[in-house]
């Protein structure tokens, strides 16, 4: 045995053993020297949200990633996996509230030597009254130390898991290089005509005082109440229109029903008065109203909800929006409003929050007789942001806007071609994307009104009253990136006429987070910093993500590409299903479900947890019960089993003088050996790691089982038959030699540790094994028909209640006669593990051992 060959194998301190040395001797390191696009094999990887820890729905995806990344590299690529953190946007702004006690107020002015309340905790309870205000630099300041703090534990995480990530290719999205490919990517939109600046009706959020994005929506099932209202007719005919949300009364602007509802096509170009308020609107028809919900007429109002968006952008409808950006209605009414009855009633709403100002019109149209019958209760769907509390409201505010397809339809067109031209893993997600593509209804909202995240590049003039002129916006040039308008002056100004007449002010609001994730290719590429880089990677051959991020994370960049470089931006998509608790709920923070990955870890080993993640196909959801980790408790008795195995192999020496493999059982073994190359390379190449671990454990079993069972013995055996015993053990180095290979994507560290054991160099960076043309098909099925025999073997002494060590006289194989011929090819083998002195054969319709006869007890 090598001296190497630990007399105890364990896994305990493997991660800690291996990661240090794949660090000291650059394993993972990109090699860029002489790189060409078709040597790389390059991977967008995900940037977590560096906000608080992990989950285990990122060790479970990551893990698929790193599968991939490992086998390519066995396979002569050269890899560029590099590791990106996803720094800004309001999960990191309303952490560091939380973990500081702080809350930015840009009015107030920076203190060099801040020291926040208290630092630590997640003081999640706390409100915004009890937290201390500063000003937005000490916010930012508290933001990029907690992130980098963050960052540092994620890593730590991900090294203990293995993923063999070349770490100097780190990125941050709030990093000068990724503020500067940002700003510089969407200063090209503009220049091109693809970003712009528009007043119009915005999904705003009324807790964080922000605009919400289209992608940023979910629906979350609310109580609300159908009230029956009484519009008025010319004729004098009442008109019932029922809606959800009376207070918005003030602000209709028309009543719509389907232009084939026979019901209302006389009233078309007609128009009606409101009641409470008395102001007439028209009556029009639309192709989503809907004959079938409430009356079958509705009414328009600026606005209820996106519907209303889009009736009063197609039928080019007054704007009489009443909902501030507090979520409070505003003071003044409509000016439609214009009667002092009507104004005396909107007055009695104004100041009101929406919930209060429902209660309000209800009693108003009580009294008036306009209210029919009692509210009837409903459940249905209301719009909310997916980090926000309160349902969304419509605003109308000035924003910056990305075209993605929504009002263009050769854009639209172009995007879902390059999304069929994407191979996707597994296919059925391209509907996800195609559906969102189709079903897109506005630009991409790309400003928020936020604090840490990167600035927009832009300013505005000032008039000679000090007024913004917002439609002559001062573009940054792209040789003065990365800028920060609210502390550099504009391009041609110097900081004192800042806020003066005649002189400018800086935009404040910063971009969607999304809108520098959508650049992952391009801030971990080098675009426009490092061509050369950014010439071997590009287009990357794999985007690894989740799901629920294909309208958000994986069509955005497919659009920024499209804009930018008028292709994809990878050849494949690998979606990874979700993590669900043993209820099949999906895991997540809001439900409470999510188990944090660390002490999984610390319990069962990075090998045992990467073997759960792999035993799941891309795209398919994944049950993890922490109390009964079942896959992970297999995992590791895998792990343990290969050292054990190795170990008990590398302890037999091979006769000297004998190089070849000449017994048929050894050789067929080697032969099932090369299907599993075959098999697993195959299913790794289609990105189905599952079936690949699959195939190769299921063969590691037999092999230990039955083949080991079978030639331990010859292996064992004294120099009167060296050739069968060299074939053996050279059998048996030779399959353990392949199988670490082909365990090396899933259990890097039991099979870097073995691999040490008899070898220079890493099992990571050796060549992922290649089927043997001289053994294909010799002696096919010959292992699996001496594995039934030994079993058989084991059942007739089982049978006999004797120990399976017990020696035996005689026993008879029964079975179809070419079975019977092949396991003569055996004998030797089979009566060596059984301790039988005789076999004999008799022909049958099954294979079956019986007819045993013990020898005498000595």
């Amino acid at each position: 045995m090598p001296a190497t060959v630990p007399e105890k194998p364990a896994l305990e301190g493997l991660e800690s053993k291996w990661d240090e040395a794949w660090s000291s001797q650059g394993t993972y390191l990109f090699d860029r020297e002489g790189a060409t696009r078709d040597c790389v094999y390059s991977i967008d990887t995900p940037p977590p949200t560096a906000s608080g820890s992990l989950h285990i729905g990122h060790v479970f995806s990551f893990t698929h990633t790193d599968i991939v990344a490992r086998f390519q590299r066995m396979r002569g690529k050269r890899v560029f996996y590099p590791m990106g953190w996803d720094d800004n946007g309001l999960p990191t702004e309303r952490r560091v509230q939380n973990y500081y006690g702080v809350r930015c107020d840009p009015s107030l002015p920076y203190e060099p030597d801040f020291v926040p309340p208290f630092e630590g905790g997640d003081n999640k309870s706390s409100k915004a009254a009890d937290q201390k205000p500063i000003s937005r630099r000490n916010f930012i300041e508290l933001c990029e130390r907690l992130t980098v703090e963050d960052e540092k534990q994620f890593e730590a995480l991900f090294r203990e898991l293995g993923l063999s990530v070349d770490w100097s290719q780190t990125y941050r999205t709030i990093g000068d290089d990724s503020l500067r490919t940002s700003q510089l990517a969407f200063v090209r939109n503009v220049a091109r005509g693809e970003a712009y600046q528009a007043m119009a009706p915005t999904l705003w959020d009324v807790t964080f005082r922000t605009a919400v994005a289209q992608a940023e929506l979910e629906d979350k099932e609310q109580p609300g109440a159908y009230h029956r209202l009484e519009f008025h007719r010319a004729d004098g005919e009442p008109l019932y229109i029922e809606t959800t949300r009376p207070e918005l009364l003030p602000a209709c602007v028309a009543v719509v029903a389907h232009p084939d509802d026979e019901r209302y096509q006389p009233l078309f170009g007609t128009t009606v008065t409101t009641p409470v308020f008395g102001v007439e609107v028209p009556v029009v028809a639309h192709h989503l109203a809907q004959a079938d919900k409430g009356s079958g007429i509705a009414m328009i109002c600026t606005f209820g909800d996106i519907t209303d968006v889009t009736w009063w952008r197609d039928l080019d409808l007054p704007n009489r929006a009443i909902i501030g950006f507090d979520g409070r209605i505003v003071s003044e009414p409509p000016a439609a409003i214009d009667t002092e009855t009507g104004r005396e009633a909107y007055a009695q709403l104004a100041g009101k929050t929406v919930f209060s100002a429902k209660q309000a019109i209800v009693e108003l149209l009580r009294e008036s007789g306009e209210l029919i019958g009692d509210p009837k209760p409903i459940t249905h769907p209301v719009k909310f942001f997916e980090k926000g509390d309160r349902p969304l409201e419509i605003v109308s505010t000035r924003q910056w806007y990305i075209t993605n397809g929504a009002r263009d339809e050769g854009l639209r067109a172009k995007l879902v071609e390059l999304g069929r031209e994407l191979d996707w893993h597994p296919d059925f997600m391209r509907v996800r994307y195609e559906n969102w593509v189709g079903g897109l209804t506005g630009d991409w909202l790309v400003s928020r009104q936020r604090f840490f995240g990167v600035p927009l590049p832009v300013w505005y003039p000032l008039d000679p009253d000090g007024n913004p002129v917002f439609d002559e916006p001062i573009i940054a040039p792209e040789e003065i990136l990365p800028v920060d308008p609210s502390s550099d002056p504009a391009p041609g100004y110097d900081e004192s006429q800042r806020g003066v007449p005649g002189g400018f002010q800086g935009e404040v609001d910063v971009m969607d987070t999304w809108a520098t994730s959508s650049l992952t290719p391009q801030l971990a590429g080098g675009w426009e910093r490092d061509p050369e880089l950014f010439a071997a990677v590009f287009p990357f051959d794999l985007r690894p993500q989740g799901q629920d991020i294909i309208r958000t994370w994986l069509f955005s960049t497919v659009l920024r590409a499209a804009l930018e470089e008028g292709g994809k931006p990878w050849t494949n998509a690998a979606i990874s299903g979700f993590i669900v608790d043993p209820d099949r709920k999906k895991m997540s923070k809001s439900k409470g479900n999510v188990v944090t990955p660390a002490d999984i870890l610390a319990a069962h080993g990075s090998d045992a947890v990467r073997y759960w993640s792999a035993s799941s196909r891309l795209g398919t959801d994944a049950a993890f019960d922490e109390r009964n980790p079942t896959q992970i408790k297999i995992g590791r008795r895998l792990a343990i089993k290969i050292l054990n195995a190795a170990k008990f192999v590398y302890g037999f020496e091979a006769p000297e003088g004998f190089d070849r493999v000449t017994e048929p059982l050894d050789l067929s073994m080697l032969a099932e050996l090369d299907r599993v190359v075959r098999v697993a390379t195959d299913a790794l190449e289609s990105y189905d790691h599952a079936r690949a671990l699959e195939t190769v454990e299921t063969f590691f079993w037999t092999f230990c089982d039955d083949y080991l069972e079978l030639v331990k013995e010859r292996a064992y055996s004294d120099a009167s038959a060296p050739e069968g015993k060299a074939s053996a053990v050279l059998a048996l180095r030779e399959a353990i030699d392949v199988l670490l290979r082909l365990f090396a994507p899933v259990l890097p560290f039991a099979t870097e540790e073995v691999w040490s054991w008899t070898h220079d160099g890493s099992v990571h960076t050796a060549s992922w094994p290649t089927p043997s043309d001289d053994a294909s098909g010799t002696h096919a099925g010959l292992l699996e028909l001496a594995g039934r025999a030994l079993t058989g073997i084991r059942g007739a002494k089982t049978a006999a209640k004797v120990s399976q060590k017990a020696p035996v006289l005689s026993a008879v194989i029964t079975g179809p006669e070419s079975d019977l011929a092949a396991l003569r090819l055996v004998e030797a083998d089979l009566t060596s593990v059984g301790r039988i002195a005789t076999l004999e054969y008799r022909a049958g319709e099954e294979l079956s051992v019986g007819d045993i006869v013990l020898a005498p007890a000595q």
